[in-house]
């Protein structure tokens, strides 16, 4: 089982990425996936999640900002990142479980991480 996850880079506050997680060997739409970050010297966070039900999950300091989709044709989930500010600074792992969508300890499978900057 592979999840691929990419789309990270430097961009500058108040600006936009998306994030991609391809899934291979597994169907996402049997799984609840979802996107955590780990910034320097903290621990991993939720961030968002989608279950396979189609109800989306955010924490709080991305509420209003980020937006998680799949693609279960294409096997893959997204985060549409807007407003970006230099506290979102972080490696960004997707992950896909089939327990709760905000313990990262549930999850079965993660991706590589994708690194995302934001500068101020």
């Amino acid at each position: 089982v592979q999840l691929q996850a990419s789309g990270g880079g430097l961009v500058q506050a108040g600006g936009s990425l998306r994030l991609s997680c391809a899934a291979s060997r597994i169907s996402i739409s049997t799984y609840n996936m979802g996107w955590f970050r780990q910034a320097p010297g903290k621990e991993r966070e939720f961030v968002a999640a989608t279950s396979w039900g189609g109800v989306d999950h955010y924490a709080d300091p991305v509420k209003g900002r980020f937006t998680i989709s799949r693609d279960n044709a294409k096997n893959t989930v997204y985060l549409q990142m807007n407003s970006l500010k230099p506290e979102d600074t972080a490696v960004y792992y997707c992950g896909a479980t089939q327990s709760a969508v905000r313990l990262a300890v549930g999850y079965r499978y993660w991706g590589q991480g994708t690194l995302v900057t934001v500068s101020s």
